[in-house]
């Protein structure tokens, strides 16, 4: 038995022995890569044993064999557990503890994504959607097959608990900022192949991290699907939006006017730089776009306007139409200036919910056509908590100090 006696503080201490145990299989893994041929799937199973073992020392506060104060518990060997992934099946030993208060949820999550692909790609090949491929992919991914009556229990349990996620009340917790946007999926109904929205709402709450709201499923964007998603949230208790990032669709425009009158708009600067490209010819070699794109890294409106003035008595000889356009809705992209200058960066556009979009367009491309909107929405839905999750769990995505502070030198300047 040894004792740790040069690290006392216990955060830092943690730190070394994850960090040390990281090491020791990292140098296992080497050695893994040389020897097995199947060495993916060994590597794998190397790492997320790793995992384990550091899940345990950091909820007993303590290595194994270690003697110190801080220890919580003490360990009591393991127990076997298998863990289906895209790689093969991992077979893995879960430490345990006398007191069984050690417990992990990296199988529930890591599997949840996977099983709501297996019921979908499953789904295809009952339905005779798919070809001999996609079962041989089902079994590849899987590692083995599954019973009819298996993936309506799988099927059953993850849209259980994917409909309380996202039914879950809101009220307990303000999100002053507010990011929606649209991507689309590819579904089949009564044997046509159509486009299917997915309506995807994303909150900052007053402690700075990120929350997947809300996720649901129209036939297009519409002034009328907006408006029944944002009443939904509106139901479940959401209130006290002060701002909400978008794109300038007509109908998500009409319907945050609407349901979400007292939050101020902003209209994505991204979105309005790419919209900017249908006013002026296809081949632009001057420094025109770059130049307006240049006032997003601007501090402070006045400057801003002072240069917009400049800009456009620049190019209105050059590209009227572009300039006339800019002068009529480049105001709904500053809106952004009403925040604190620490959350200009992540406020002015949908970037943040765009990154996600992109992570779930690539788990979904496995799919390609979903054989119909059940299936997309459980896909979609189960990416999304993954997400989420992980978001929690991270560092804080803004800090909302920032805004309280801004907010009474607002109060200040006013009265």
């Amino acid at each position: 038995m040894r004792v740790m006696s040069d690290v006392t503080d216990p955060v830092e201490r943690m730190h070394t022995m994850t960090h040390r145990q990281v090491r020791t299989e990292l140098v296992d893994v080497k050695e893994l890569l040389a020897k097995e041929g199947d060495y993916l799937r060994t590597m794998v199973e190397a790492i997320v044993q790793a995992t384990l073992e550091a899940e345990m020392s950091a909820a007993l506060s303590a290595e194994k064999g270690e003697r110190t104060a801080e220890r919580l518990g003490y360990r009591s060997g393991y127990y076997s557990r298998s863990l289906i992934t895209r790689v093969g099946t991992l077979e893995l030993k879960v430490p345990q503890d006398r007191q069984g208060r050690f417990s992990t949820e990296l199988f529930e999550r890591y599997q949840r994504s996977e099983k709501a692909l297996v019921a979908t790609l499953i789904e295809m090949y009952v339905q005779g959607v798919s070809t001999r491929k996609v079962k041989a992919v089902t079994e590849e991914l899987c590692g083995h097959s599954f019973s009819a009556s298996a993936v309506s229990s799988i099927v059953k349990t993850l849209d259980a608990r994917l409909s309380a996620f996202f039914e879950r009340r809101l009220e307990k917790t303000a999100f002053p900022y507010l990011i929606v946007d649209a991507r689309y999926e590819r579904v089949r109904e009564g044997g046509v192949i159509v486009s299917q929205a997915v309506l995807i709402a994303i909150g900052i709450d007053f402690e700075g991290r990120r929350q997947v709201i809300s996720v649901e499923l129209a036939n297009r964007e519409s002034r009328s699907s907006w408006r029944d998603f944002l009443v939904g949230l509106r139901e479940r208790g959401l209130a006290g939006v002060e701002f909400v990032v978008s794109d300038d669709h007509p109908g998500l425009k009409a319907a945050i006017r609407e349901i979400l009158p007292a939050a101020a708009w902003q209209r994505c600067y991204v979105h309005f730089l790419r919209n900017a490209l249908d006013y002026v010819p296809r081949k632009v070699d001057d420094d025109c776009l770059m130049e307006l794109r240049w006032f997003y890294d601007r501090r402070e409106l006045a400057e801003v306007r002072r240069d917009l003035a400049q800009w456009l008595a620049k190019w209105q000889g050059k590209y009227p139409k572009l300039c006339d356009w800019v002068e009529e809705n480049i105001e709904e992209t500053l809106t952004y200036f009403r925040l604190p200058l620490a959350h200009h960066k992540h406020m002015k556009s949908t970037n943040m919910l765009e990154r996600l979009n992109q992570e779930l367009k690539r788990r979904t491309h496995v799919v390609r056509i979903f054989p119909n909107a059940e299936s997309c929405l459980r896909l979609v839905r189960a990416l999304a908590v993954e997400a989420h999750e992980n978001w929690l769990e991270g560092t804080r995505y803004l800090n909302m100090e920032h805004l309280r502070e801004h907010k009474k030198e607002v109060l200040r300047q006013a009265a």
